[in-house]
């Protein structure tokens, strides 16, 4: 049987920066939620508040700062080393239901 072709480096790509690359995208991502949760305490406090409204508000806040929390420490680690460690599955899985809770809870925002 043939090897398959060895893989040939890109001289451009300097895989020493993508630490910072992954560091930026949490952050972006932190500015989102961050933006999502302003929405749903503008559309919870539209109209009037409503007891169901300031709860799930109160919900979105919760989980913005579960994630928050999520996302600055791993960012501290990758900013720590050039080769940071990897990411624990719990942490991911946390903050992922973060995200889908926080997604649930502008949708009955919403309706």
């Amino acid at each position: 049987m043939n090897a398959p072709p060895a893989r040939r480096q890109d001289p451009d790509r300097d895989p020493g920066l993508q630490p910072e690359r992954t560091r930026l995208a949490w952050r972006r991502t932190t500015l989102s939620g961050t933006v999502s949760a302003v929405l749903a305490v503008k559309t919870a406090l539209h109209g009037g508040a409503s007891t169901p409204g300031i709860v799930a508000c109160a919900l979105c806040g919760v989980l913005w700062l579960a994630f928050l929390t999520i996302a600055h420490r791993r960012i501290r680690t990758l900013a720590a080393t050039t080769s940071p460690t990897a990411f624990a599955p719990r942490h991911a899985t946390a903050a992922v239901l973060c995200t889908l809770a926080m997604a649930v809870c502008g949708a009955a925002l919403v309706l």
